[in-house]
């Protein structure tokens, strides 16, 4: 990721990976079978775990890293890889219509698929190695991207169904298509900038 990241641009990344928009049918139809006066606070429960998953990530992520002896190019590149997937099942999503993490299971949800992968996913784990790995004095920084993140995607989350009943399914569908094509472009970013570095550096 490019030294040029801001803090509101790690922000925003972080909310597109979330992708509380295409998680609302997701969290709908997970809560459907749960009694009304418990779904608000389910879904705090499984947000507030999913923001401990991605704190945890974030400040153990460069021991994580040194531990495996993994080099930035490789997460750089790994990292665009998965976020390129995660956009093109947004923007061209499974016929079946399971969405891009699969079918929902049955019961009170814990845990997954809400909380792991709905919120913090793979992408959102590896956008938060690749960020402590390449600027790792910034933590502050990143901290505050990801609460940004995380509240913007949670109030959404919350008014979930306020939000469905005035969209719409097909408005909702659109936007997080165009969320899918912005993550896509961002993944190609992230995956030439890593491959450039790794030239750079066997040049």
């Amino acid at each position: 990721m490019e030294s040029q990241m801001t803090t509101l641009s790690a922000g925003i990344l972080l909310f597109l990976i979330m992708d509380p928009l295409g998680n609302i049918p997701l969290f709908l139809s997970l809560l459907k079978d749960v009694p009304p006066k418990r779904r608000r606070r389910v879904m705090v429960r499984e947000l507030l775990i999913a923001l401990g998953v991605l704190l945890a990530f974030l400040f153990g992520g460069q021991y994580f890293l040194r531990l495996l002896q993994l080099k930035q190019e490789s997460i750089s590149i790994a990292g665009g890889i998965v976020l390129f997937l995660i956009g093109i099942r947004m923007v061209f999503p499974p016929a079946d219509g399971s969405g891009i993490f699969g079918k929902a299971g049955g019961g009170e949800p814990f845990i997954v698929p809400m909380a792991i992968p709905g919120v913090a996913g793979p992408s959102a784990m590896a956008a938060l190695l690749l960020l402590t790995n390449t600027q790792p004095g910034r933590t502050a920084d990143w901290t505050i991207a990801l609460l940004l993140a995380w509240l913007a995607s949670s109030l959404i989350l919350l008014s979930a169904t306020y939000l469905f009943r005035w969209l719409g399914e097909s408005v909702l569908t659109a936007l997080e298509r165009v969320m899918g094509m912005l993550l896509i472009a961002l993944s190609v970013q992230m995956f030439m900038a890593g491959v450039a570095s790794f030239l750079h550096m066997n040049v």
